[in-house]
């Protein structure tokens, strides 16, 4: 190549990497939008100022660095003394601006209390328990108390909860006059009420259906403290440190600081018993079935009278009790009258008045059949005989059953005079099966069930034997012919827990409920010299609750404000209880060694404290 080419040749790549290097400058990326902003909106300023006295306008702005939200303020942001008139809350941009409509007491320190409600527009960042206070007196009052809200039966935090101050130390105050402060409970029960004055105060939980802020509506669940509460602040010392990293400390030091006390009140949410007596909405949800439903169990079955219609008989249904007698289904006997497809009936029945006083109610019903059964279409083979359709008897006496296990005998409508005599249970003996006698009994929550029982042995074997047509249903059909075998399982399947109990008052009845994953009893016994034996529990992971049994009725009573009752006290071990086949477990557990807060297992916790979300933290 001559000189001439070669210099064209070297001028030609110096063009080539020029435009290489100018189009790989112009797609460079985009920059980056930076890391996500992690920081909660921080307040600039406010009218009126944090904590301003002498204040008497009813609008407050305040500024945030950034665009704001406030989540569902009617309900998160709690104004306190209590607002009759409920105030204008929202955000405008930066600011959140509060529009009070109720006349403001005079020297009263007033509380806005936005729990968790304001969070940054963008990213969602949350301001937790921001609160801004002013006074329209000379001072502003700064005390504080804070606890926990539990559910009394079972140790569950109760969330959303108003917890209220009465200066009026008279138990009427609670019925009759709003709170003086108030404050609501957070996810995990917990509650702080702020801006209280010097006194002596008595202290209320209520869910407040009404929105009064008194205790004047019978199905409000409550709480109260027996004692009285003082306010009262100390000075207190506490290490805070320094990290020079992650891993290394630099400086521990102690600082002073102001502690409000009480801090650890605990309070537990109840309902009385109120027993308020009304029907329901009845049903028909079946041209020969209709139902009556109550609110509380009837003492008696009401008696219903036709209104449209003449029945052959004075027996033209059956009654079907339910749920403890809440429930009534009635089967019609005779098919021209569940043919209708409307019954108007005459119910008599006790209704409570406004007083709550039972009172002879009638009411007029009508039962609408909305959709008949489609018939099956009959078989073109004529000189077929027509399949028996039979009464419907399912019982669950087959496969492995455990010792404590009874047989049920279920049927989907009324029989005729059903006994035992009807049922032949057998015991496999060696090689030879012998009739056995046995307990039978009706199921008392559902008159179509039935129990049969017998003390079980470890390993023994069983046959139940029914004949056919030997069960008759009102509407003529008979059963078929049953026979189940089953087994009842063997000593080694089974594990046995024993728990030593310490730290409660012996004098004191009570009982431990053994309960699943779901937090249900699966057994119950009571305590008896210090300890609680459970036999014959399937492997499996257990958790345990004490119940004092103060009346020694065998059940959990609620309390009563009005004989200053508290309900009776729970107790939860705060660890889980493994029970493995073949095993005899004992634990000891030291009732009172946890507080109350922390003794239930957040395995079986349902109120579970809300998690807070895990943001992207890569570049955007």
């Amino acid at each position: 190549m001559d000189y001439k080419g070669m210099k064209n040749g070297m001028l030609g790549l110096l063009v080539v990497f020029i435009i290489m290097l100018i189009y790989s400058c112009a797609n460079m990326a985009s920059p980056s939008g930076g890391p996500y902003d992690e920081d909660p909106p921080r307040v600039l300023g406010s009218t009126p100022e944090p904590n301003q006295t002498n204040f008497q306008g009813k609008k407050i702005e305040i500024l945030f660095d950034e665009m704001i939200q406030i989540e569902n303020p009617l309900e998160n942001v709690i104004i306190t003394p209590p607002q009759r008139n409920m105030p204008v809350i929202k955000a405008i941009g930066k600011k959140a601006v509060v529009e009070l409509r109720d006349t403001l007491k005079e020297n009263t320190t007033y509380t806005i209390d936005f729990t968790s409600s304001i969070k940054d527009s963008n990213e969602g960042n949350i301001l937790e328990n921001f609160s801004f206070a002013f006074s329209t007196g000379d001072v502003i009052d700064s005390l504080e108390i804070s606890g926990v809200l539990l559910n009394a039966k079972d140790l569950e935090p109760m969330s959303g909860i108003t917890i209220g101050l009465h200066i009026n130390l008279e138990d009427s105050a609670f019925r009759t006059e709003p709170f003086l402060r108030t404050s609501r409970t957070n996810d995990r029960g917990r509650f702080t009420i702020r801006n209280i004055a010097p006194g002596t105060y008595r202290l209320y939980a209520l869910n407040d259906l009404n929105r009064d802020y008194m205790f004047d509506q019978p199905g409000e669940d409550i709480a109260f403290l027996d004692t009285l509460v003082t306010p009262r602040v100390e000075l207190a010392m506490r290490q805070d440190t320094i990290w020079a990293d992650s891993l290394t400390v630099d400086t521990i030091y102690t600082v002073e600081y102001s502690k409000y006390l009480p801090d650890n009140i605990t309070l537990k949410l109840f309902q009385e018993n109120f027993i308020r007596q009304y029907m329901t909405r009845p049903e028909r949800t079946a041209a020969n079935k209709f139902t009556l439903k109550f609110n509380e169990p009837v003492d008696t079955i009401p008696d219903p009278v036709p209104l449209n219609f003449t029945p052959p008989e004075s027996d033209w249904y059956v009654t079907q009790p339910e749920d403890q007698g809440r429930i009534i289904h009635y089967w019609i006997r005779d098919s021209l009258i569940y043919q209708l497809d409307t019954l108007d009936l005459s119910v008599s029945y006790l209704k409570s008045d406004s007083l709550n006083l039972l009172q002879p109610q009638i009411d007029t019903v009508q039962l609408i059949l909305r959709q008949r059964p489609q018939e099956k279409k009959k078989s073109k083979k004529d000189d077929k005989e027509e399949e028996i359709v039979f009464l419907n008897m399912d019982i669950n006496a087959s496969g492995t059953k455990d010792l404590r296990d009874t047989i049920s005998i279920k049927f989907d409508e009324p029989v005729i005079e059903l006994n035992k005599e009807l049922f032949y249970l057998q015991q496999k003996v060696d090689t030879l099966w012998h009739e056995v006698d046995f307990e039978f009994f009706p199921d008392p929550d559902n008159s179509l069930n039935y129990f049969l029982r017998r003390s079980w042995k470890y390993g023994e074997e069983y046959r139940l034997e029914v004949d056919s047509a030997t069960v008759y249903g009102i509407y003529g059909k008979w059963n078929n012919t049953y026979k189940g075998d089953f087994k009842i399982r063997n000593r080694d399947e089974y594990g046995h827990l024993y728990l030593n109990v310490t730290g409660i008052d012996p004098s004191i009845p009570s009982f431990i409920e053994l309960l699943n994953k779901s937090d249900a009893p699966v057994r119950k016994v009571k305590v008896t010299n210090g300890g609680a034996l459970f036999m014959d529990l399937r492997p499996g992971t257990y958790y345990a609750r004490l119940i004092l049994d103060v009346n020694d009725n065998g059940e959990w009573d609620t309390g009563n404000y009005e004989l200053k009752l508290q309900p009776e006290e729970v107790f939860y071990c705060p660890k889980p209880l493994e029970v493995m086949q073949n095993w005899e477990v004992e634990e000891n557990w030291h009732v009172t060694a946890e507080p109350i807060d922390k003794q239930k297992p957040l395995d079986i916790t349902k109120n579970k404290p809300k998690e807070p979300t895990q943001r992207n933290r890569r570049d955007r």
